[in-house]
C-alpha cells in the first residue's frame, strides 16, 4: 500500500502540473481503459441462476408453476444440498464451455463478466445453497486467457440479499444492510475474492472487480453502500491493483462523482462505474415507438460519457419487450400483453414468449437492428469504456441471446457494420 500510494501521489502531481483530467490518467497495465474499448458479454444464468435464461432447470423440479422455486435460494432449499448440487454440477460443467470463449473471439469480443454468488465461497448458517462455482470461474478464466480475453468477477449476489430481484440468488428480500452478519460475511467473501483475483498471479486476464451487482438504491441506505465501496476499495486494494467497479444503484448520472475521487484524494485510481440499460421495465418505456427507444439509448451515451469517472455499460439487451418467460420472475407475466401490473396493454406477446424466430422479419427486424446499433454506438461514446451484453445465451428468448441475435444478423457482424449508419450524431 505505500508504494501504491507514493505512485499515487507524484503521478498525481505530475498532472496537476500538465492541468490534464486526473481520472483519465493512472495507467493501469491491466486494461488500458482510456484508449481500448471493451466489447463483452455476460454469462448470466451459469455460476448463478435466473429462471428466464434457463427456465427449465426450474421446470424440471416438477409440479405446477405455482410450487416452482422462483430463486435459487429455493431452488436449493426445495431440492435438498445433495440433489441440488447435483443438478448444479451438470449445469455448470455445460452450459458455458471453453467452445463458447472460442465462440466470443470469433464475433469481435474481448471480454467476460463473470457474475458469481457469495455464496460460492462463504455460506450463512442457515443457507440452503450448495458450491462448487468457484471451480468453474477459474475454469473460465483460464479460458479467457487462452483465448485473449479480459474478465471481471463480478460479486452478482450479497448476503441477504441487496436488490430484491432473482439475480442475487433470493427474490423479494432486501436484507443485505440488515445485520452485521451479512456485512461481515460480505467483507470476507471479497477479501477471499481480492486476495485471488487482484493478485499479480491474474493481472494479464482479469481487469476489474465488481463490488455488488445492482444494489437497489431506493431499498437502501445509500450512506453505509457509500461506506461499503470506500471499504471494499480498500480491500482490494490490500492484495493489488485490480481495477474496482461499483454500480451505480439506481441513482442519477453523476451521483458517484464525488466518490472514490481521484482529485479530492490520490489514494484511490482504476474506479469505474458500472450503469446497465434496459427500456422495458416499466409501461411507459415500453410505450415509446422505435425512434424514441433509439433517442434515450444515444442521450444516455452523451450524458455518462461527462461523468467523472469512467463508465461501462455493463448490462444491456436487445429487447424491445419484457415477453420473455419469466424475465419479471418465475410465475409473472408480462407488462407488455397486460398480463402483468396491468397498466394497459401495448401489444401480443405471441412469438416473444419462446422465442419463434418467424416474428424476427421485416419491420420487427428493423426495429432490433436500429436499436442494436444505437445502443453500440452510445456505449462506446466519449469516456464509455465499453460495454457488455447480457447475456451471452439463454434457452428460449433471442431479445437477451448475443449469440441468436448475432445467428439472426441482428447484432451486426462485424461489429462495426451498419445498416443505420450516424443514428446517435456523434
Amino acid at each position: 500500500m505505500k508504494i501504491a500510494s507514493i505512485f499515487s501521489i507524484s503521478v498525481t502531481l505530475l498532472w496537476v502540473v500538465s492541468g490534464a483530467p486526473l481520472q483519465l490518467k493512472k495507467r493501469n497495465s491491466r486494461w488500458n481503459y482510456q484508449d481500448e474499448k471493451l466489447y463483452g458479454v455476460n454469462t448470466g444464468g451459469w455460476l448463478l441462476l435466473e429462471p428466464f435464461i434457463t427456465p427449465s432447470i426450474f421446470s424440471d423440479v416438477g409440479g405446477e408453476e405455482s410450487n416452482l422455486p422462483v430463486d435459487e435460494y429455493h431452488y436449493t432449499k426445495q431440492l435438498g444440498k445433495e440433489e441440488a448440487s447435483e443438478r448444479l454440477q451438470k449445469h455448470w460443467s455445460t452450459w458455458i464451455t471453453e467452445d463458447d470463449f472460442e465462440k466470443m473471439v470469433e464475433y469481435g469480443l474481448n471480454f467476460v463478466r463473470i457474475p458469481i454468488g457469495y455464496w460460492a465461497f462463504e455460506l450463512l448458517d442457515d443457507d440452503p445453497y450448495v458450491q462448487g462455482q468457484v471451480e468453474y470461474l477459474d475454469k473460465a478464466i483460464g479460458w479467457a486467457r487462452n483465448n485473449g480475453l479480459k474478465v471481471w468477477v463480478d460479486l452478482h449476489g450479497l448476503p441477504g440479499g441487496q436488490n430484491g430481484f432473482d439475480n442475487s440468488g433470493i427474490r423479494d428480500e432486501v436484507k443485505w444492510q440488515s445485520s452485521q452478519t451479512n456485512i461481515d460475511l460480505t467483507y470476507k467473501v471479497l477479501n477471499e475474492i481480492a486476495s485471488k483475483y487482484s493478485s499479480s498471479e491474474y493481472d494479464d486476464v482479469v481487469i476489474g472487480i465488481e463490488l455488488g451487482n445492482e444494489p437497489n438504491g431506493s431499498a437502501l441506505d445509500l450512506d453505509q453502500l457509500a461506506e461499503y465501496y470506500n471499504k471494499g476499495y480498500e480491500v482490494v486494494r490490500e492484495y493489488g491493483d485490480a481495477p474496482v467497479i461499483i454500480h451505480d444503484a439506481f441513482r442519477p448520472n453523476h451521483y458517484w462523482d464525488n466518490s472514490l475521487n481521484t482529485e479530492q484524494d490520490p489514494e484511490y485510481w482504476d474506479v469505474f462505474v458500472d450503469h446497465h440499460h434496459y427500456q422495458v421495465f416499466s409501461h411507459k418505456e415500453l410505450s415509446r415507438n422505435i425512434d424514441d427507444q433509439v433517442k434515450v439509448a444515444c442521450e444516455l451515451g452523451a450524458i455518462e460519457g461527462e461523468e467523472y469517472h469512467w463508465n461501462i455499460i455493463a448490462e444491456w439487451s436487445g429487447a424491445l419487450t419484457d415477453c420473455a418467460k419469466w424475465l419479471n420472475g418465475l410465475g409473472r407475466g408480462s407488462r407488455y400483453d397486460n398480463t402483468f401490473q396491468t397498466e394497459g396493454y401495448l401489444g401480443s406477446c405471441d412469438g416473444f414468449f419462446l422465442g419463434d424466430e418467424s416474428v424476427f422479419s421485416g419491420e420487427t427486424w428493423n426495429n432490433y437492428r436500429k436499436f442494436l446499433e444505437a445502443q453500440l454506438d452510445a456505449y462506446e461514446h466519449s469516456k464509455n469504456a465499453g460495454w457488455a451484453f447480457w447475456t451471452w445465451k439463454t434457452e428460449t428468448t433471442f431479445e437477451w441471446s448475443f449469440t441468436k441475435l448475432v445467428e439472426l444478423n441482428v447484432i451486426p457482424q462485424p461489429l462495426s457494420d451498419r445498416h443505420f449508419p450516424n443514428q446517435c450524431g456523434y
